[in-house]
């Protein structure tokens, strides 16, 4: 083995297993220096009791643990600006080459390209693989050439190239032996930066076949255990994605492949259109008058609209960090529709409190209630809360679980009438996309 060193940056593949980054920096005669970095540039903005913080944090000292144990080995974390890292990393260390998995969001392409720009001035090569999807940029296009704008298209363009492709695994795990052998790496505490333990625990996940066999029977009632909640671990790369989509193709029904497939969409949506984490995919939309009423906004979060379905899925994500996706396309369309607020209020929110917050999967799915977006809901579309909660939570199961004076005198009553509020939305959303 050679006295340099490679280093492989975790981001967002915390594991050992079937990682493709990580198996290609194992696979040479250079000892490999596992590395994590908390980047002040996201968690300067985070409050400081944040779930995510502790869950990654907590999953990266089980790694390091395990390194240590088994191999003498550890992972070297930070609390800095990525160009800082790095900056002591080569000082401290005799480095070849930098290996990491890519990252598509708008944000890390920008840091990526910048850390490349360190290392070559000082003669580091920097290398990244595709890990955390099955397609990535331009690999599932229009026969002509361009991106799918529609997910049904897309979805069925990515099951024929996939039919194509030799679906392989990478035992990352089995080299963990070319680890540097050091257990006494740099590391950080949640003191160290300023944070503290949250209370919010994240659920563990369930992958199993029976959950994925009845997934489209029962993905849509908020009141069961009918959803995987896989979407933290991946979101962080805690469980890998190719071990996800093989179990979803052991599953004959592919209602759960195919929301597989919505992330991938959305990925590559947010990749060709980064403009979108900003500004209305349809442009025309950006016209909207919206109200934007902070009073009104305030009692959305709060779960006090005096529309229990609601207010049951706002008080689910401020006290666990999670919200059932069908709740999560009511409380969205509610905000802009009934409240006239702006999809990036709520966006931004959304972004505070979920665990499982995604920017492709979450500007995606908010510019797909207010309409303007990629495939989206038109504007005329608008959720009625109490047709929703007839045909998904009739027993009021869901709602009585979080929202207990539901039916008392404490319970507040609706702070905008349905009716009126449709008929102002289709009013000022005609207005504005009129031309």
């Amino acid at each position: 083995m050679s006295d340099k060193l490679r280093v492989f940056w975790f981001r967002r593949d915390m594991r050992f297993e079937d990682n493709v980054g990580l198996y290609h920096a194992l696979s040479g005669d250079y000892n490999v220096l596992p590395l994590f970095i908390f980047d002040k540039y996201i968690l300067d903005e985070l409050p400081k009791d944040d779930a995510r913080v502790t869950f990654i944090h907590d999953e990266l000292q089980k790694m390091r643990s395990y390194l240590q144990d088994k191999y003498g080995s550890s992972i070297a974390t930070y609390h800095d600006t990525p160009e800082n890292a790095f900056k002591k990393i080569i000082e401290d260390f005799d480095i070849e080459a930098v290996y990491t998995n890519r990252d598509y969001e708008p944000y890390a392409q920008k840091r990526d390209a910048e850390i490349n720009a360190l290392l070559a001035q000082n003669g580091i090569e920097f290398h990244d693989f595709k890990d955390q999807v099955i397609f990535e940029k331009t690999e599932v296009e229009k026969n002509d050439g361009g991106m799918y704008l529609v997910y049904t298209p897309y979805m069925k363009q990515w099951k024929k190239e996939f039919d194509k492709i030799d679906f392989k695994t990478y035992p990352s795990e089995d080299l963990l032996d070319n680890t540097y052998e050091n257990s006494r790496l740099p590391n950080v505490s949640l003191s160290d930066m300023g944070f503290e333990r949250s209370s919010i625990k994240v659920p563990d996940h369930n992958l199993d076949k029976e959950l994925i066999k009845n997934y489209d029977d029962t993905r849509n009632i908020p009141s069961i255990e009918g959803t995987s909640r896989l979407s933290p671990y991946l979101r962080f790369g805690v469980i890998g994605y190719r071990k996800v989509v093989k179990k979803a193709l052991s599953v004959k029904d592919e209602a759960f492949l195919e929301e597989l497939i919505w992330r991938e969409f959305y990925k590559a949506i947010l990749y060709h259109y980064p403009e979108t984490q900003e500004r209305a995919f349809k442009p025309k939309y950006d016209r909207i008058q919206w109200r934007n009423d902070e009073e009104e906004f305030e009692k959305w979060k709060k779960g006090q609209t005096g529309y229990p379905i609601v207010d049951a899925g706002m008080r689910q994500l401020n006290e666990t960090g999670w919200m059932h996706n069908r709740l999560r396309m009511v409380v969205g369309s509610f905000l802009c529709k009934h409240l006239l607020i702006d999809w990036r209020w709520g966006e931004a929110y959304f972004a505070e409190k979920l665990l499982d917050y995604e920017m492709s999967s979450n500007v995606g799915g908010w510019q797909w209630v207010a309409g303007s977006g990629v495939d989206a809901a038109p504007y005329f579309r608008v959720f009625n809360p109490y047709s929703q909660t007839d045909r998904f939570d009739k027993d009021k199961k869901y709602i009585k679980k979080w929202v207990p004076e539901f039916e008392s005198d404490k319970y507040p009553e609706p702070m905008v009438e349905h009716k009126l509020a449709r008929e102002r939305c289709l009013e000022t959303y005609k207005e504005a996309v009129k031309n």
